[in-house]
């Protein structure tokens, strides 16, 4: 694992009924047993900003991408990319894991592009957690003269967790157009906080 995540940890920050885990009889049994099915199974992700998959009601499994896109229209899918099980969505991409690599997959069916995303699902976790958590805890002053300080500020810990996370896996953030740095853009711009967040009380009232 690239990085060290916990279930523990999460529910410290989160809570549990706010941790999402996929059961190990949703995957195909290529993937059940790797690495990052496991800590799908036993950590889980924050839920918020990225959808873990919910299993087939029917057949109590995860999509396969095949099931979901056609992934002969994605030039530079791996031939076996149609196998792997479809794990979550973020924005308008399809979350995939290749079991033998680890590496999640994101393939975006209007683009018809498909890109590398994390080395591995603890980069997948590490990620949602730090950005859910800026979401969750950040704080404007609520003065108005201090508006422009305080998205300096947001920007600066948007910029922060790109740094930090690209310092050990690239791929995130590896370029503006990858979701993550999409999402990461709207954050900055005080998009996505809700509910009773610190933040959606100072922007919404």
């Amino acid at each position: 694992m690239l990085f060290d995540v916990t279930r523990s940890e999460l529910v410290d920050i989160f809570g549990e009924d706010r941790i999402a885990t996929v059961p190990a009889s949703a995957f195909p049994p290529a993937a059940a047993d790797t690495e990052g099915a496991r800590l799908l199974q036993t950590v889980g992700v924050p839920t918020g900003t990225l959808r873990l998959r919910e299993p087939d009601e029917d057949s109590g499994r995860l999509p396969l991408v095949q099931d979901v896109v056609d992934a002969e229209d994605f030039e530079d899918a791996s031939q076996d990319a149609g196998e792997w099980p479809v794990i979550g969505w973020l924005l308008n991409a399809h979350l995939a894991l290749d079991p033998g690599s680890g590496k999640v997959h994101a393939f975006d069916a209007d683009e018809e592009t498909v890109v590398e995303l994390h080395t591995d699902v603890s980069s997948l976790v590490q990620v949602t957690l730090r950005l859910q958590r800026l979401l969750e805890e950040f704080t404007f002053s609520g003065d108005e003269d201090e508006e422009e300080a305080d998205f300096e500020r947001l920007d600066g810990e948007v910029d922060r967790i790109r740094a930090e996370t690209s310092s050990t896996d690239p791929l995130p953030f590896q370029d503006d157009e990858t979701v993550w740095s999409v999402v990461g853009d709207e954050i900055a711009a005080g998009q996505r906080f809700k509910g009773n967040s610190p933040g959606a009380r100072s922007l919404y009232g």
